[in-house]
């Protein structure tokens, strides 16, 4: 049997007030702070790390990057940190704030911490990040050597967040165990390049238990700032759970869609959660799971959740925008972890019949 590796983060810390304690979980050698943020989250977040860090005699700086991901504005930020290279990044906010810094941790080798102040997917936990072309195609995924120093979930934080981001989060985790068995079938490869772990697929089925359980209810109270149980088990689900499944499980058809959905204007401004709850209904078509598709439908329609390329903003479908999503799937490396070789028209039929669903079935 092939040799196995399974990654996680250094320690992962969820609850509410958790940020003001944020800086306990530094060693000694961490006395100089680089923080990537966005503007927005830098007003709220700033004077609860430079207070710590002045408790702590540690230094601090603040990095506002509030741009798309490309190669040039990474530069950019790497230029204005190299003269000062920190003992250690911690990136604070949404998924650009987080990606940004783990470029950051990248270029210079550094360990990172990860605050996400939104859970609309589970990059917090992971060692990947996603750089885009100028055009906001997907450029490359980079892959820093190593998990997240530490992955600090602050509850009261998230829960003030808008419910468009948790359901996003909830779409982006949601697939995980239909891609993660998909892959120990295939004898695909996660993200550590390795064979598929059992215990990622098993954190993959209990994920999707979870959000089968708590996504409702979570989400009736998504944006107001209260808390309940329900939400810090989807908040669980959707970064922790999700993100162990898909890292050392792997991925397959329902990320794979992403790189073919990304290249269409209309259905390349949806968050990325949403793409992929899309792409898990076209894996289970392909891998004839129809009775799991009937009842993910049912739900998706409970939640919110996207059940046709149309609720993507994709307004005219017709074989010519298919076969571009089709083809640029076919191009991503997750399309290899699956049952069968899928050709262009797999792809179209399985898109085709998800739209032609009749309104019985929705």
């Amino acid at each position: 049997m092939e040799r196995l590796v399974f990654g996680s983060p250094m320690r992962y810390i969820q609850g509410r007030g958790v940020l003001n304690e944020a800086l306990n979980w530094l060693n000694p050698n961490h006395q100089n702070i680089c923080v990537v943020t966005d503007a927005f989250v830098l007003d709220f977040i700033q004077s609860t790390l430079q207070r710590q860090a002045e408790q702590k005699k540690l230094s601090i700086d603040f990095v506002v990057f509030n741009q798309t991901i490309t190669r040039t504005h990474l530069q950019n930020m790497f230029d204005q940190v190299a003269s000062n290279i920190p003992d250690i990044v911690l990136a604070a906010g949404g998924g650009m704030s987080i990606d940004a810094g783990k470029a950051l941790a990248h270029q210079f080798n550094l360990p990172f911490i990860t605050i996400p102040t939104v859970a609309s997917n589970d990059a917090p936990t992971s060692k990947n990040y996603v750089v885009y072309t100028d055009h906001h195609q997907m450029d490359y995924v980079g892959h820093l050597d190593f998990s997240p120093w530490a992955v600090i979930v602050d509850s009261e934080i998230i829960a003030k967040a808008p419910k468009k981001f948790l359901l996003a989060g909830i779409g982006d985790a949601i697939s995980k165990k239909f891609e993660a068995q998909a892959c120990l079938q295939s004898q695909g490869k996660n993200m550590f390049a390795t064979r598929s772990s059992i215990t990622a697929v098993a954190i993959g089925d209990a994920c999707f238990e979870q959000i089968q359980q708590h996504a409702q209810a979570a989400l009736a109270i998504a944006g107001t700032g209260q808390s309940s149980d329900a939400l810090e088990m989807i908040l669980e689900a959707s970064i922790l759970m999700s993100g162990l499944a898909f890292e050392s499980g792997g991925l397959s058809i329902a990320h794979a869609m992403t790189r073919g959905l990304t290249a269409i204007p209309e259905t390349s401004r949806q968050m990325h959660g949403l793409q992929v709850a899309y792409g898990l209904l076209v894996q289970l078509y392909l891998d004839q799971q129809h009775e799991e598709l009937n009842q993910l439908i049912i739900f998706y329609k409970k939640i919110g959740l996207p059940i046709a390329l149309k609720q993507l903003g994709l307004t005219q479908i017709d074989k010519a925008t298919l076969h571009i999503i089709a083809d640029l799937t076919l191009a991503a490396p997750h399309c290899k972890n699956f049952s069968s070789v899928l050709t262009q028209q797999d792809l179209v039929t399985a898109m085709q019949y998800i739209e032609n669903l009749d309104g019985k079935e929705r």
